[in-house]
C-alpha cells in the first residue's frame, strides 16, 4: 500500500524527529513530508526525499520557524495525499490536520496535544501577548477541526492519552517511543561515576534547567549540562563555578556524560522523555520531578528517585540524601529495555495494522 508520514517539522534531530527516523525504518517506502525541512542541521535525511510545503520558499522561514507557526495549518491542509492508502502524522502540532480522501487511513501518532495552545502553565508562548492570544484563540478552533480528520490516535505514553481525553474527546492506544539501547549499552565493568550530577535539555523555561542551576548553587557540587537554546545567556549568568556548560554534544560526548554520572537531573514535567530511560541504558539512576511521563519510566527506589515540588529546595533534598551505590546495573538496562528500538518498531507495527484493518472493514460492508 501508498503510505506517507507526516511531520511537523524538520529542523533538528530531536524526540519526534528520532521517531521519525524509526517510523521510516519500518515502512521504508513510505514517502515523508513536513511544512519546513533544514537538511543542514539533519543529515541523517539526507539519503531520503523529504516533501515541504510552500512555507519552505519564505525567505529566513527555516531561521524563523516559530513564525511560520500561525501558517502552518493552511500549509499541511495544501498537500496533496490522495495517493495514498495510509496516512501517519507524527505530530505534536498542525500535521494532524492533513486533508485526507474518505478511503485514506489516517492514524497520528501524538506527543502532545499542542502544549502552548491547550496547557498554557507549561508554555506560555501563545499567550505572553494580546495579538499571541487572538491567534491562540484561532489556532485553538483549527486544532479541533484537524482532530475530527484523524481516524485513530496512537499516544506516545499514558500520560498524553490522558490528554487526548481531556482535550479532544478521543480514545487512543499507547505506544511508547524508541530509545536507541543498543547504542547506550556500556558494559558493567567499563562504568566509572565521577562526582558529577548531569542535566540534558533545550534552555526552554518548561525545561526547568534554572531550577537545577540553583539547586546546584547552594549544593556546590559537581553539576554539567548539555544543550542549548533562547535561554543559554541567562542560565550561564546564574550559574556558579560549580556549574559546566557543555554545549550541543555528539552522541558520543553524550553518551560519556550519561555513564559517569552519578545521577541525571530530569526536572520537566514532560509528555514522555527519552532521557530518563538513555540515562538508564547507560546504567544511570534518575532523579526526577514526579509528574508526567517520567512516572511511566522511573521506579522509584529501583532506577531513581523523585521530587515533587518543582522547587530548588525539593530538588535539593532528594540530591543530599541520594547514593548512587544503591542502585543495581541491571535493574537499570532491564527497564531500559522496556523501552527498546527493536519493541517499539514491533508494537508500533501491530497497532498500526490492527486500525488499517479495522478501517478497511468499514468499506466493505
Amino acid at each position: 500500500m501508498n503510505i506517507a508520514i507526516i511531520h511537523d517539522w524538520l529542523s533538528e534531530f530531536a524526540g519526534a524527529d528520532k521517531v521519525l527516523w524509526q517510523l521510516k525504518q519500518i515502512y521504508p517506502q513510505a514517502d515523508i513530508y513536513t511544512s519546513i525541512y533544514d537538511s543542514s542541521k539533519v543529515k541523517q535525511f539526507d539519503n531520503y526525499k523529504i516533501y515541504t510545503t510552500y512555507l519552505q520558499k519564505i525567505p529566513f522561514s527555516k531561521t524563523l520557524r516559530p513564525i511560520m507557526v500561525p501558517l502552518m495549518p493552511l500549509a499541511f491542509e495544501q498537500l496533496d495525499l490522495s495517493k495514498y492508502d495510509l496516512v501517519i502524522s507524527n505530530t505534536t502540532s498542525a500535521a494532524k490536520g492533513v486533508i485526507t480522501k474518505p478511503k485514506t487511513c489516517h492514524v497520528s501518532y501524538c506527543h502532545t496535544p499542542t502544549r502552548y495552545l491547550w496547557m498554557p502553565e507549561m508554555d506560555e508562548r501563545a499567550s505572553s501577548s494580546w495579538l499571541r492570544r487572538r491567534v491562540n484563540k484561532s489556532l485553538k478552533k483549527w486544532d479541533i477541526a484537524a482532530v475530527a480528520r484523524v481516524d485513530y490516535f496512537i499516544a506516545n505514553s499514558k500520560n498524553v492519552q490522558d490528554r487526548i481525553k481531556k482535550f479532544y474527546h478521543r480514545d487512543s492506544s499507547v505506544v511508547y517511543p524508541p530509545v536507541d539501547t543498543s547504542f547506550y549499552n556500556p558494559r558493567e565493568g567499563e562504568i566509572i561515576k565521577k562526582n558529577y550530577f548531569l542535566f540534558v535539555g533545550r534552555f526552554v523555561p518548561y525545561k526547568k534547567a534554572d531550577l537545577v542551576i540553583e539547586a546546584f548553587n547552594k549544593l556546590g557540587i559537581e553539576l554539567r549540562i548539555i544543550g542549548t537554546g533562547p535561554e543559554e545567556h541567562k542560565l550561564k549568568k546564574i550559574a556558579k563555578d560549580n556549574v559546566k556548560f557543555l554545549g550541543r554534544a555528539s552522541d558520543k560526548v553524550l553518551f560519556e556524560n550519561l555513564k559517569s554520572a552519578k545521577a541525571v537531573i530530569f526536572p520537566s514535567e514532560e509528555d514522555f522523555g527519552i532521557v530518563p530511560v538513555e540515562a538508564m541504558a547507560c546504567g544511570t539512576p534518575v532523579i526526577s520531578y514526579g509528574v508526567g511521563g517520567a512516572t511511566e519510566t522511573v521506579i522509584s527506589g529501583k532506577t531513581g528517585e523523585y521530587f515533587f515540588e518543582q522547587t530548588p529546595g525539593s530538588l535539593t533534598e532528594v540530591v543530599k540524601k541520594f547514593d548512587s551505590k544503591k542502585y543495581k546495573f541491571s535493574d537499570l538496562r532491564s527497564r531500559a529495555e522496556e523501552f527498546s528500538l527493536e519493541k517499539f518498531r514491533e508494537n508500533f507495527r501491530k497497532q498500526i495494522d490492527e486500525y488499517y484493518a479495522d478501517y478497511k472493514k468499514k468499506f466493505e460492508l
